[in-house]
């Protein structure tokens, strides 16, 4: 795209605490189809969206953008492709929730049901009357109980890889201590497992590479039920409790009989923001997760994307 320049207009939310930059208009033409057929159409025209809004010196490196598309799905309000530092996203929740509170800042939705297409199939968002959103996710699983990997520095580690929309990797008593002053080394521990998981050609359902890695502890206070750490493709922790995360935990809880149906799950975070799950059970051990959580709009502009600034798309490292 040597000598184009571009504006684009973009509107910024952040979720439980996670940041999520929504692409409404400007960006290149991707094509057609569904928005798993789109996703090629975006690496070869639109991938430069990355750098250049999630980058340095207009970004930085834990946001997660979201593309708005249209949907050819007559039973959704849009699609959305999402991306990070790192490259494409099978799919983000938090984004999800981010993505609905915009639509809703623009005007195009009013509280009630909403259908999206993302690339791994279409899910179900209520924008409740009290402003949280809740989102009926994909089908979620627990593929692989307590597998280990030999971890550098670490030992052996055991945790389950379970499907929330993205493959997990779930960690629970091995690692540093859960605590905010920690996360340097929550950070160190779960590259160096998911670096493990890929050189011992540990992987999701049919070779799915495991791009994050989730740490659990106990709460810190009466207001969840447990807390977490995610690491994200890219090297950035979820600064949310991750919704695809605890998607993949609600499976596996459910999984191992400690879930029923009904029953409400409270996950917080790093930074001790909540999400609320709770599930609704399909055949075998594949459930629907429901999560709820809250987002915020917090900015809307306008970005210039002009090739003779030198960190026209973004600064590398």
């Amino acid at each position: 795209m040597s000598g184009n320049s571009y504006r684009i207009n973009v509107i910024d939310s952040h979720t439980e605490g996670e940041p999520t930059r929504v692409v409404i208009d400007g960006a290149p033409d991707i094509g057609t189809g569904t928005m798993a057929e789109r996703l090629p159409g975006f690496v070869e025209h639109a991938d430069f969206l990355r750098p250049a809004l999630l980058g340095e010196p207009r970004g930085f490196e834990a946001m997660v953008g979201a593309l708005l598309c249209d949907s050819e799905l007559e039973e959704c309000v849009c699609g959305v492709i999402f991306f990070n530092n790192a490259g494409l996203l099978n799919h983000c929740l938090h984004g999800t929730i981010g993505l609905v509170k915009t639509l809703e800042f623009t005007g195009k939705i009013t509280a009630g049901e909403h259908r999206i297409e993302t690339p791994v199939g279409v899910v179900t968002a209520t924008l409740n009357p009290d402003g949280s959103v809740t989102v009926a996710n994909v089908p979620s699983y627990r593929y692989r109980e307590s597998v280990a990997v030999e971890v550098p520095g670490w030992g052996e580690v055991k945790g389950d890889i379970a499907w929330g929309g993205n493959w997990f990797f779930l960690v629970e008593g091995f690692g540093p201590e859960l605590a905010q002053d920690n996360i340097s080394g929550l950070s160190d521990f779960t590259l160096a497992v998911m670096d493990a998981l890929e050189s011992a050609g540990i992987s999701g359902e049919n070779g799915g590479r495991i791009d994050h890695v989730e740490v659990f502890g106990p709460p810190a206070d009466e207001k969840s039920d447990s807390r977490n750490f995610v690491m994200c493709p890219g090297g950035e922790y979820d600064r949310s409790p991750c919704g695809t995360g605890t998607s993949a935990k609600l499976a596996c809880l459910y999984d191992a009989g400690k879930l029923k149906p009904g029953d409400i799950w409270r996950q917080s975070s790093i930074l001790n923001t909540v999400f609320t799950g709770s599930i609704e059970p399909l055949e075998g051990n594949r459930v629907i997760p429901l999560v709820t959580g809250r987002a915020w709009v917090n900015g809307q502009s306008v970005i210039v994307i002009d090739p003779n600034d030198p960190f026209a798309f973004g600064i590398t490292r």
